[in-house]
This record gives structure tokens, C-alpha cells and sequence, in this order.
């Protein structure tokens, strides 16, 4: 790759993440030594959509790289700028944060101070574990709750049906005091924030139908065990979150049924009713079980998040005290037709998180392309798969076609693929890879995208390991513990499971095989991989820079001032020549992770993989010229 100027949300760049409005921010870029010769280097801001500009300067040169400094005052909640360098010769060249530009580029792309207050530290610098409550563990306290009339009962080593009713219905009796009894496991691993999808009473194995919010459902334990099990987790030194569901309710939720035949009721209100009786309604995607909420109604906006003791502030007090939500479907909340209140819910929603003392976190589900709603005025982050999980899968799968059944009893051999109707998993490049996680992040401030998760595969997927090619598994689990975002592990990941689509992937974890060799290795490789992450403060905050991308090989950085993390993922056998100038200080790498080469010969450095793999050394922090003026 030609050496191009960088500059990233980083520590490296700007010297103040979390600015108020008219407050001055240093940002700086670096260009690479022969660039130009440039006769100016610029900054363009947009406050209040009329360009503004501000005279960088040169404040040195160091390891191959001139360094500018610019001030920007920060006139806007959301303040874009990029920057301009005009060569001697008369070309004109901007940077933005979807790269290097002849011509004038859009404003959604530039980089972007947000002023709103920042997430938590500690979210940027955790590993998630996403559990599927009724699939995680059972405890023995289990044995004695009867089976709900709605359920069909399964034992724990029972194949998942995924065939209705089963699919929605199959139930395995996972509960909370379960989950506690095998932290330890979580603990081992490394991870140290754990997410679980509902625990609200509901008609269904997923429970996001749920009757009512003010209550955990006694299946699980009840409010007793949801209690125990916050405790269990903060004593261990990890974090727990919530899953929350701000589009609809289900049908037997306590609000819609005093809503549905009483159009004189408040509740009738909470929802989109569309008959005077109150009897047909708005639902989320035409499920008649999933009835959709009318954002319009103070009386919900008040028991849902404004009040003292709303929902989501509910849950975040003690006696339980969880470390913030997951939002479900955040993309369609509030939004129907020509109706969107989806800014003022998630802003609402935000308003309650931070009412609560404590440092707490707001994610909401946007599962396409995200950037719109990720602007910093709320969510710090998304449950999204456009700008990692969907690449990965289409550069590292090898599917087998093997059949599997579908919700309506129908055989398919189309590997599943989100959903989306294209006869399997698309085949990408790595040079499809790296553009899709640039368009897809360009549009999103940098401290957002810190906090985007990063899922191999979640409860609503199949699981990556189903269709992954030989020898790939390491380098996707190394992409997502490594690249800018919140890695995330779907319980039973470690272990190797499998599952076709997103209802047969919620299986039991086996307990007991932790011994089997497969699952031995696996294990291993998640908690060496945690480790790094966890480890290595540049993976979690520092910036990112591509060094080498093609079609079987990406290698970026993640850099601090502290230290800078090479990070090398081959999808087969190959060897590439790096520029030195790329990698300042690669005389003196030490290898972290992987067995594949990084060697400084003939004016190159070359990268070399027998196979798919992955490859992670250590070089000296980045040096940045102290500014004397």
C-alpha cells in the first residue's frame, strides 16, 4: 500500500475526546515524508453548515512522517472536519475518515467530536459475553418450577427443534442461579462484561415478547435470583447489562392487555391501534404477538424511561444495579411510515441511563447499516453487522451446503445468511473486507465506533463455525478481539458449537466436555485471545491504521503513544512486503500471538503464513514531535 496521511479519533490525534460546546481541540495529522512538498495543510469544519477553516501547523518530523496541528472550536453537538493539503504543484487533496480524496467529499463522512458526555472507560476496554438465559445453565432449584402451558419441554442434551412451534416454544429450563454457578468459567476466559438477552416473564423461549417489565421471570429465579446474580458478577470485578425491547411489548404484556378492546384506557394509547375497538394494531414486522409502541404517548415515555421509577431506570438502582442496556430493534423505535420520534426515544433513553449515579452504557440494535442513528447524541454504541461480522463471514467461509430445516419444516441447502436472499454467504476478498469496514464506520465518530459491538456471530445468527474454511476460526476470533469495537463471544462459541441459522444456534452448553481436545483448543484460543485484548490497552483505545490489504492478507495497526500493536490475518499461504516506513521501530517487534513471520529484509518488511492464520507483535509506542510553540 502507497503511504498515505492518517489521522483517527485517537489520543494520537485529538486531545479531547469528551469536549463542550466552544471548546478548542487540537487534532493533528501526519503525512508521510514525500507527500508532498505542500504549500498548505487546512482543516474544514461545517458549523451550522457554512464552512469554517483553520492553518495547520508543522510541528516536526519523526520516523518518516511530518506531523501538523491544528485548532478547532467545537460549534455543534456533532462537529465534523476533515482536512485539506494543497501541494505545490496545484493538486488538492482531502482526508476524511473514508480516506484520501481528489475532490471535495461529504460531510457524513468527516471525523467527528461529539459533545455529549463520553461512555464509561471501562466499555471500551471490555469483552463481552452474550447469554442466552433458558440455554446457559440449568441449577438444580430448576427441577422444581413447573413447565409454563405455553412451553414444550426439552432435556438439557436435547437437539434444539427448529421447526415451529418448537423454535420459539422448546424449552430447556436455563435460569439464573445457573448462569452463577458457572462464573467461574466467564472469569477464566477473561471476559468481564456480561450481556444476557430478556429475563422478563414472556410466552416464548427468547422472552422478547414480553408481559411485563416490572418483574424477572420465575423461571428464571425471579427478582430474587436476577438480584444474586448482579451481585455474583460485580464481586468478580465484571459488568452486567440488560436487554431491553423499546419497539414493542408481547401481546400478553400487562399494558397491551389493558390496552386491546378499551379504547378508553390509557394504555390504548401505548400503541398503534388501527380500528376504534382497539383490536388491530401495528406489530413489529406483521407478528400479531409483537405489538409495536406509539413514542407519541407521555404516559409510556413517562413509565418507560422519564419517571423516578421507570422501566429502564428500574433496574439500574439497587437492589440489582446492572451496568446499563442493550437496546432491541433501536432501529425501528419510534419509527412508522412517516413517523419518526426514533432521536428524541434514544435521547430519552440515554437522559435515564446517566440519571442513575454510577458509570453506565446505552447500546442499541441497528443490525444494517447503523451510521445515521450513531451519531453520539445517544446510543455508545450498536449491536450492528455491515462493518465487521458480515465481511468476515463472506471472506472466511467455505460453506458445505449441508441441509438444514427452516421454521416452516422446508429443507435448505443456501447456507444462512442474515437473512438476506442471495443463495448463501457471498465469497469477498480481503480487499472487500477492509473497504467495507471503512464505508461502513465512515460515518460514524470515533468514540462510537469504540463502542460498536463486534459478534462473531449472537443469538440471532448462525453460528460462524458452521461454514468457517479450514484453519479460519483463529482469524476471525483475532479480527474481532483486534479491530476498533467491543469484541463479543456468543455463549458456547468457545466450546465450537454450530447452529445453521439464528434459532438453532441457541444451544445448551455442554457442560463437562471442557476436557474433550476440540473443545481444550478452543477454549485456549478464546482465553489467549481475550488475554491479549485485555492486556494491551492500544487494542482497546489506540488508533488504526491499514498497512496491507489484498486479497488474502489485511495487516493494520493499533496505535498509542505507549505502544503499537501489528496485527496480521492471512485467510490461506501467502507473503507480502511491507513498507518499513509503516511500521517504525520493527527492528525491534516481539511476537504476541501466531506463528506466521514478520522480517525486515532488503528495504521490506515481509509477512509470511504457511496457512490461514493470524499474527500479532508488539513494536515501540508511536513518537509524535512535541509541539514548541
Amino acid at each position: 500500500m502507497t503511504l498515505t496521511p492518517h489521522h483517527d479519533g485517537s489520543a494520537l490525534y485529538v486531545s479531547d475526546d469528551a469536549p463542550q460546546l466552544g471548546d478548542t481541540v487540537r487534532v493533528r495529522v501526519r503525512v508521510p515524508v514525500g507527500f508532498g512538498p505542500l504549500t498548505a495543510v487546512r482543516t474544514r469544519s461545517n458549523p451550522d453548515h457554512e464552512p469554517a477553516w483553520t492553518e495547520a501547523e508543522r510541528i516536526g518530523s519523526v520516523d518518516g512522517w511530518e506531523w501538523w496541528e491544528a485548532p478547532i472550536t467545537v460549534a455543534n453537538p456533532r462537529h465534523g472536519y476533515r482536512f485539506l493539503f494543497v501541494h505545490e504543484d496545484g493538486l488538492v487533496q482531502w482526508l476524511n475518515q473514508s480516506g484520501l480524496h481528489v475532490g471535495e467529499t461529504l460531510d457524513s463522512e468527516d471525523f467527528a467530536l461529539v459533545t455529549t458526555a463520553a461512555p464509561p472507560a471501562w466499555l471500551h476496554r471490555s469483552v463481552m459475553y452474550q447469554i442466552f438465559p433458558d440455554r446457559f445453565a440449568r441449577s438444580a432449584a430448576a427441577d422444581a418450577r413447573p413447565t409454563p402451558e405455553w412451553a414444550i419441554p426439552a432435556t438439557w442434551d436435547e437437539p434444539v427443534d427448529p421447526v415451529m412451534p418448537g423454535r420459539t416454544q422448546q424449552f430447556y429450563g436455563g435460569d439464573l442461579d445457573g448462569i452463577i454457578e458457572h462464573l467461574d468459567h466467564l472469569q477464566d476466559l477473561g471476559v468481564d462484561l456480561v450481556y444476557l438477552t430478556p429475563v422478563f416473564p414472556a410466552e416464548s423461549n427468547h422472552r422478547y415478547d414480553a408481559s411485563t417489565f416490572h418483574h424477572v421471570d420465575e423461571l428464571l429465579g425471579g427478582d430474587a435470583a436476577y438480584a444474586r446474580l448482579i451481585a455474583a458478577v460485580h464481586e468478580r470485578g465484571m459488568r452486567i447489562i440488560g436487554d431491553l425491547t423499546s419497539n414493542h411489548s408481547g401481546d400478553s404484556h400487562e399494558w397491551f392487555r389493558a390496552a386491546k378492546g378499551h379504547p378508553e384506557s390509557v394504555e390504548a394509547g401505548f400503541y398503534y391501534f388501527t380500528d376504534p375497538e382497539c383490536t388491530r394494531y401495528e406489530s413489529w414486522l406483521g407478528y400479531d404477538t409483537l405489538p409495536k409502541f406509539d413514542w407519541s404517548n407521555a404516559e409510556l415515555r413517562r413509565r418507560f424511561y422519564e419517571d423516578e421509577d421507570s422501566v429502564v431506570v428500574h433496574w439500574l438502582r439497587e437492589p440489582f444495579g446492572i451496568d446499563g442496556w442493550r437496546v432491541d430493534v433501536a432501529n425501528m423505535t419510534g419509527r412508522l411510515g412517516a413517523i419518526d420520534l426514533n432521536a428524541e426515544v434514544r435521547q430519552g433513553l440515554l437522559r435515564a441511563v446517566t440519571s442513575v449515579p454510577g458509570e453506565r452504557i446505552l447500546l442499541g440494535e441497528s443490525t444494517n447499516d447503523a451510521q445515521s442513528d450513531l451519531q453520539g447524541d445517544a446510543w455508545h454504541g450498536a449491536m450492528t453487522y455491515p462493518s465487521f461480522t458480515r465481511p468476515v463471514w463472506g471472506w472466511l467461509s467455505e460453506p458445505a451446503r449441508e441441509p438444514y430445516l427452516e421454521a416452516d419444516g422446508s429443507t435448505s441447502t443456501d447456507p444462512w445468511f442474515f437473512t438476506q436472499p442471495v443463495g448463501g454467504i457471498p465469497r469477498y476478498s480481503g480487499t472487500d473486507v477492509a473497504a467495507a469496514v471503512t464505508r461502513f464506520t465512515a460515518g460514524i465518530p470515533w468514540r462510537v465506533r469504540l463502542g460498536n459491538m463486534q459478534p462473531l456471530d449472537t443469538h440471532d445468527t448462525a453460528r460462524f463455525a458452521t461454514n468457517a474454511a479450514p484453519g479460519t476460526v483463529p482469524v476471525a476470533v483475532g479480527l474481532s478481539m483486534t479491530l476498533p469495537g467491543l469484541p463479543v463471544v456468543f455463549a458456547g462459541d468457545e466450546y465450537g458449537l454450530r447452529g445453521a441459522d439464528g434459532e438453532s444456534s441457541r444451544t445448551p452448553i455442554p457442560w463437562g466436555t471442557e476436557d474433550d481436545a476440540g473443545v481444550a483448543e478452543r477454549i485456549a484460543l478464546y482465553r489467549d485471545l481475550i488475554a491479549l485484548r485485555r492486556e494491551h490497552v492500544a487494542l482497546a483505545t489506540g488508533g488504526m491504521r491499514w498497512v496491507h490489504v489484498s486479497d488474502e492478507l489485511l495487516v493494520f495497526v493499533r496505535e498509542s503513544a505507549e505502544e503499537t500493536l501489528v496485527v496480521a490475518a492471512a485467510r490461506s499461504a501467502v507473503v507480502a512486503d511491507v513498507d518499513p516506513r509503516a511500521l517504525a521501530g520493527i527492528r525491534d517487534a516481539s511476537p504476541l500471538f501466531g506463528e506466521a513471520s514478520l522480517v525486515p529484509a532488503d528495504g521490506v518488511v515481509r509477512i509470511g503464513f504457511e496457512g490461514p492464520g493470524f499474527g500479532v507483535w508488539a513494536l515501540p509506542g508511536v513518537v509524535v514531535p512535541a509541539r514548541t510553540a
